[in-house]
Parts: structure tokens; C-alpha cells; sequence
């Protein structure tokens, strides 16, 4: 544990200390976010704020191949310096994409090359939960792969309109795969989540260190070149755990074992999926482009409810620290426990959401 707490803090610090830097950065070289209607800000705010969060990236695996611990991952392994190649392509595409502005093909184009890269050596989804296990040719692993990394990119990308939200959202995911990585590794002996551990605890760190520039009223954004990182991060974080982790030998109550791979990822993905999804649902139906942008993601209609920026990126913690949590926790905890407490704080953040018209008096006809 003192190991990976190091790399957290590694990544957190450098984070931390490095994203000024990029901030300064992006204003002399113009990468700035414009006031454009859908958004919240109201003054111009420099991007590139994701440099930091590489930079943490890169620190912390220097950190973490000269520990003893990490040997297992980083001996006569690829799979380290594919996800940091991986990570160097999109790191690229969003500082172009923050300065100069992509369209979406050529986004898409760069998300799923880094993908590929990934999945060639090695980092790939090699069986799936189907009929027992489902091993997985080559070429299915690399599509799988590549699908999986654009899906997340574009998922966190859709939801990073509020101040400290997808970092926010994204840090407790991270620590939600870290948690139970690390209760394999360590309480039943899967070697394999040692390298979905470390990547989810580097990308725990990357977050916190960011956080205190991006809280609202943010002093930097994270921009595309930050979004794509953490999101290729995170979905690192799924294909190393749970598209390489055999099902079967995963311990748990009854049903759980074998969809527990399907349902981790969903649970703590769920709230940028879902707003990605109905972004995709409603701008199809006006015949407009999956990727046109609108005011009108979860966070907008947060905002319409009468929350303020902070509690609405508070709610959308709460309800993903809530899915992915129990869903952690089914492979733990009795089922019974984990359905109690789910249910408990669905009601309580239900009853949060609609807080602004409870307190509202109703005026009588």
C-alpha cells in the first residue's frame, strides 16, 4: 500500500506544481477557452491545464519503476510504455485540439490510433465474461480495445463543463478501481491488477493535484488535452483489470463473480456514459451531429434546477461515488448490504437534486 500511496502523491504533487506552469503557458501561446453561450464561464480561461496532469503522469511511473514492488509490472513488461504511448498521442492531439480547434473525424481518428498503439502492445481486452470466458482473437481484442478507449475519451470530454467536474468525477472512478485492484492483488493474490492498482492510483493523484486550480471559479481548464488523458487513463485502468481478469476466479456472493467485469466499468463510468448517451439520443433526433455542442448535459440541467456550480458538481460526485462504490462492494460485502446501501443514498441524493424547489414555497392560485 505505502508504494502506491507514493505514486499517488507523486502524481499529485507534480500535478499540482507543474499546472501553473502549463497555465502560463497557454496564455502566451493563446490556447485560451472564449465565452461561447453554452458555457458557464464567463471570462476567458486559459487551457492546457492537462499538460500538468501529465506531467504528473510521467513522474509518477519514473517513481514507480524503481520500486521494488512494481518489478512485476515494469520487468520485461510492454504494457507501461504502451500506456504511456498511448498517452503521448492524445496528449498531442488535445494541445493542437486546444489551441486550434479539431473537427470531430480527426479527433476520433487520433483517439482511436492511440487505442490501437495501446492494444498492440498489449494493453487489450483479451476475453469477456460470455458463456463462462470468451477468449478473444487478436483482431476482436484490438477493435474491443480501441472502442473501449474511444467511448471513454469521448465520455469524459462530453461531461468537462463545469469547474472540477470530470477531475472530480474521474478521481473518485479511479479510486473506486484502485480499491478493489488492490483487495485482489493483495487479499486473494491476482498479480494481474497490480498494473490496473498503480494506473488508478497515479490517476487518483493526477486529479487531486488539479483540483485546487479547476474548483470553481477555476483558474484553468483542463482541456481537451487533459479530458482525453484522464479518459484513456481511466479506460487503461478497465482493459487491464477486467478485460484481462478471468471472472471465474473472482471472489464473490453467488452471481456477482461473473458480471462484476461488465458491471465495475459501467457503474464507475455511469454518469458520463448516461450524459454522453442522451447527448447522442437528442442531437440525432434534431438531425444534428452526435459531437454538435448544446446546453443541455446533466450539468446544465443541474444548473436549471436552481443549483449552484459547486452543488451541482457535488451532486454528480455523489452519484458517481454511489454507483461505483456498490458496485466495488457487491464483490465484498453480503448483496443484501450493498442493495441497503444503495438505496439509501439514492434517496438522499434524490432528495438533494430536488432540494431548490422543496425549499421553494409554493404560491397559492
Amino acid at each position: 500500500m505505502r508504494e502506491y500511496l507514493l505514486c499517488l502523491f507523486v502524481a499529485a504533487a507534480v500535478t499540482y506544481l507543474v499546472t501553473p506552469v502549463a497555465r502560463t503557458f497557454a496564455t502566451w501561446w493563446g490556447a485560451m477557452a472564449e465565452v461561447r453561450d453554452r458555457d458557464v464561464h464567463d471570462q476567458p480561461t486559459p487551457r492546457l491545464g492537462g499538460l500538468g496532469m501529465a506531467a504528473g503522469l510521467v513522474a509518477a511511473m519514473l517513481v514507480a519503476s524503481q520500486l521494488p514492488l512494481m518489478r512485476s509490472v515494469f520487468g520485461g513488461s510492454s504494457e507501461p510504455s504502451a500506456l504511456l504511448s498511448g498517452a503521448a498521442v492524445l496528449v498531442g492531439l488535445g494541445m493542437i485540439d486546444d489551441k486550434y480547434g479539431l473537427d470531430a473525424p480527426t479527433k476520433f481518428a487520433g483517439q482511436a490510433l492511440a487505442g490501437a498503439v495501446m492494444a498492440l502492445q498489449g494493453v487489450a481486452i483479451v476475453w469477456l465474461p460470455i458463456d463462462g470466458t470468451l477468449v478473444l482473437d487478436p483482431v476482436t481484442s484490438v477493435l474491443l480495445t480501441v472502442l473501449v478507449v474511444v467511448v471513454a475519451v469521448n465520455a469524459i470530454n462530453f461531461i468537462d463543463g463545469l469547474d472540477g467536474l470530470a477531475a472530480g468525477i474521474v478521481g473518485i472512478g479511479s479510486l473506486a478501481f484502485f480499491a478493489y485492484s488492490y483487495l485482489l492483488s493483495y487479499e486473494y493474490g491476482f498479480t494481474r491488477a497490480t498494473l490496473a492498482a498503480l494506473v488508478s492510483a497515479i490517476l487518483a493523484g493526477m486529479c487531486a493535484g488539479f483540483l485546487p486550480h479547476n474548483l470553481n471559479p477555476a483558474r484553468v481548464f483542463m482541456g481537451d488535452t487533459g479530458s482525453m488523458l484522464i479518459g484513456l487513463l481511466l479506460a487503461s485502468s478497465v482493459i487491464t483489470l477486467v478485460g484481462q481478469l478471468d471472472p471465474n476466479v473472482v471472489p464473490g456472493p453467488t452471481f456477482v463473480p461473473a458480471l462484476l467485469p461488465i458491471l465495475l466499468p459501467a457503474a464507475v463510468m455511469a454518469v458520463p456514459l448516461l450524459d454522453m448517451a442522451l447527448a447522442v439520443v437528442r442531437r440525432t433526433r434534431a438531425r444534428r451531429s452526435p459531437f454538435a455542442p448544446d446546453k443541455q448535459h446533466l450539468h446544465h440541467r443541474l444548473l436549471e434546477l436552481g443549483h449552484s456550480q459547486r452543488r451541482a458538481v457535488l451532486l454528480m460526485y455523489g452519484w458517481t461515488g454511489l454507483l461505483a462504490f456498490t458496485a466495488v462492494g457487491l464483490a465484498f460485502v453480503p448483496v443484501s448490504v450493498a442493495a441497503i446501501w444503495f438505496a439509501a443514498g439514492v434517496l438522499a441524493l434524490f432528495l438533494a437534486v430536488r432540494w431548490p424547489q422543496l425549499r421553494t414555497p409554493r404560491l397559492r392560485p
